[in-house]
């Protein structure tokens, strides 16, 4: 079964260093968090921060050429993850034809939040990271209780995939902070781009 989310909010894993986009269930408490690249956590950032370009970048071209070719993005489903690796559908309406397409999530939430499309997680992955983030609170209180370092942590590394930390490490960055991570980006992470 699928529930529908939406996103939340756009954060930093601060022991790696790497994005973190929060998905967060649309009738509920339960949250998803999401690795991905800074290519793509900027593309969301844009388009989050009401960011208009005079040519179209990659994920406005897509929108572009979806809707030359008379289809238009109907929904998202983030599905499964595999050894780490999160995988995702693109489900294109094609007149009375759907086209699912096999996507990254990154770049299918940055194509549905271009369309207003609907995103949606499949209710296993929603269960696993609220189970995650239980075992990370337990953690967190035993650690509080018997001094840092009692509870199992996985120092320096970021969390698997379906867990999110309650701390800073994925915290959502306010305006000013994501414009400055944006603006500290190298620039080959968006190739000749930059913010």
């Amino acid at each position: 079964m699928n529930v529908e989310v939406r996103v939340q909010s756009l954060g930093l894993d601060r022991a790696s260093n790497t994005p973190v986009v929060i998905l967060r269930e649309q009738e509920g408490e339960r949250v998803l968090p999401i690795w991905i690249g800074p290519g793509e956590a900027s593309a969301i950032a844009m388009h989050l921060a009401d960011m208009k370009f005079s040519r179209p970048l990659t994920h406005d071209l897509l929108v572009s050429v979806l809707n030359g070719l008379g289809g238009r993005l109907d929904r998202v489903i983030i599905s499964r993850v595999t050894d780490a690796t999160y995988f995702a559908e693109l489900v294109v309406r094609v007149g009375e034809r759907e086209i699912s397409v096999d996507a990254r999530p990154s770049d299918s939430i940055a194509v549905a939040l271009r369309t207003e499309a609907r995103i949606y997680a499949n209710e296993a992955l929603l269960e696993l990271a609220s189970i995650e983030m239980a075992e990370e609170e337990e953690v967190a209180e035993s650690d509080a209780v018997f001094g840092e370092g009692a509870g199992e942590k996985a120092a320096g590394k970021s969390p698997g995939p379906g867990a999110a930390s309650t701390g800073p490490s994925a915290e959502a960055m306010d305006p000013e902070e994501l414009e400055e991570y944006l603006r500290r980006m190298n620039p080959e992470d968006f190739g000749r781009f930059t913010p």
